[in-house]
């Protein structure tokens, strides 16, 4: 029996679809771009083009909802099929588009730099834990006009998972599409087994950017699974009741579901999303509030009933530095997302609600990661009978240490973490140096990101993907991308 955990109940579910696509008839959805409500108007819907606003009928969504694809997979650069969205599976990828990183011998936050997300990505993939991996942190080096695309150029000449990224851009997105393809092997090869997918924002209330709705069209057309992420701010930009929150969220995510099956028909779109239950006292959007885990749950179990694949950020903490505050939060969204089913939960590694990285915070969020998996797989019966056998055997001798018995089964019943946990006597501990979690991460990622290997990228590869980011930022008056790290250390 595998531990699960639902927010709502049934006929609640059913409540919120039904309110969800009762807001897309009336008010609608403000779309800010022309083709989509194009796209829109010729499918039936009522499209007041002076006002930007879309009525989508029902019936509509319904016909959407049946031609959206319920489950695909994310593929490894070497083809290697990794991550399933689709189902209970669970899977996990850092926080994207952090603006600052913490650094371990400051304590402080400061802007990342191109050497810093290089260390990040050869750090992710030496984590078993981590299953994709995501454009965490935006460069402070390169022009702003190239921050989404040069991510994704330093990370594709890196890595060998899957990615988790996001285009700032309508032309810019073009350019990261270019690089994904050199990498898949062309077009057909990327839409037929997707390396990356592409996060795409609706705006609270009920709005669509020009930006966002062109991404998800591109996505849609060119076969790149497209994950919506709406963000609705429970008490700011959405009503305060959970509940209602919910019917916002469901609402802005069917409707992008709609205009991903007017682009292209079967299209990948996930249901997913970032929102947060708004702090009133400080003006802020805590990623660690119960509320927010809950709002998150909720919206994966309406997603669920869908029968689509599902995202959340979660496993994120509002605290400034690694502390008390900064484990409770990440662990109990960690763990809540996780019973709940989510497909795939972004976070690991995230603080200061969705601003800053950090590689240590990230070595510790991949234990409690190893940790959530191990409880999802539930307790198994191992023999038949289940122990009768063994105590006849063993009797009242307290012996299980020495046992064949144990050898078998340990590795796979318990969960074993590195030595950033501690496990070790008091005195143990004293002897290793009286550390904090924090300074055994700090090592942690030191000992990881020095026993990195290189990826097999080819050298021409590396060239076309180096012209096609350079040639990119000389159109915004960058005529030269920083040098690339050392492939090694």
């Amino acid at each position: 029996m595998r531990p699960t955990m639902r927010m709502l109940s049934e006929s609640l579910v059913e409540q919120i679809i039904a309110e969800g696509m009762a807001l897309l008839r009336a008010p609608g959805v403000r779309v800010h771009n022309e083709e989509a409500r194009r796209l829109l108007a010729e499918a039936g819907a009522g499209v007041d083009q002076t006002a930007l606003v879309a009525r989508i009928p029902e019936q509509l969504v319904l016909r959407a909802l049946e031609t959206t694809a319920h489950e695909f997979d994310l593929y490894t650069l070497d083809g290697q099929p990794v991550v399933h969205y689709g189902g209970d599976q669970v899977h996990f990828d850092p926080g994207s588009a952090a603006l600052a990183i913490l650094d371990p011998e400051t304590n402080r936050q400061r802007v990342p730099t191109t050497a810093d997300f290089v260390r990040l990505v050869k750090l992710v993939e030496q984590l078993p834990q981590i299953d994709a991996q995501s454009t965490s942190m935006v460069c402070g080096d390169v022009v702003a006009e190239i921050g989404d695309l040069y991510r994704l150029y330093l990370a594709l000449n890196f890595i060998r998972k899957p990615i988790v990224t996001g285009a700032f851009r309508t032309d810019t997105w073009w350019v990261m599409k270019e690089m994904l393809s050199a990498v898949a092997g062309g077009d057909a090869a990327l839409a037929a087994k997707p390396i990356a997918v592409f996060d795409v924002c609706p705006s609270p209330p009920l709005l669509w950017s020009d930006l966002t709705c062109q991404n998800l069209i591109d996505c849609a057309r060119a076969g790149i699974p497209a994950e919506l992420v709406s963000m609705p701010l429970a008490g700011a930009t959405a009503p305060v009741t959970l509940a209602a929150a919910v019917v916002q969220h469901t609402a802005e995510c069917l409707s992008g579901i709609v205009i991903g099956q007017l682009a292209k028909t079967g299209a990948k779109v996930v249901w997913g999303g970032s929102p947060a239950a708004f702090d009133m006292r400080e003006g802020t959007t805590p990623m660690g509030d119960v509320a927010t885990w809950m709002i998150d749950c909720a919206y994966a179990q309406v997603g669920k009933r869908l029968g689509l694949p599902t995202h959340a950020y979660l496993g994120m903490t509002d605290a400034k530095v690694i502390d008390a505050q900064c484990g409770l939060e990440s662990a109990g969204g960690t763990l809540l997302g996780a019973l709940a089913g989510v497909n795939m939960i972004s976070g690991a590694g995230m603080m200061d609600f969705e601003s800053c990285q950090s590689l240590e915070k990230l070595v510790i969020d991949a234990e409690m990661i190893g940790m959530t998996k191990r409880l999802l797989r539930g307790i198994e019966p191992r023999d038949e009978p289940i122990a009768l056998k063994l105590f006849e055997k063993m009797g009242h001798r307290a012996e299980y240490l020495a046992e064949p018995h144990t050898l078998k089964w340990f590795s796979r019943e318990l969960y074993l973490p590195s030595p950033v946990i501690d496990r070790g006597t008091t005195d143990g501990w004293l002897r290793k140096g009286a550390t904090t979690a924090a300074e055994r991460a700090a090592e942690r990622v030191k000992t990881l990101v020095a026993s990195y290997q290189p990826v097999p990228v080819a050298r021409e590869l590396r060239a076309e993907l180096r012209a096609i980011a350079t040639a990119a930022a000389r159109k915004f008056g960058m005529d030269e991308l920083p040098p690339l790290p050392e492939a090694q250390g």
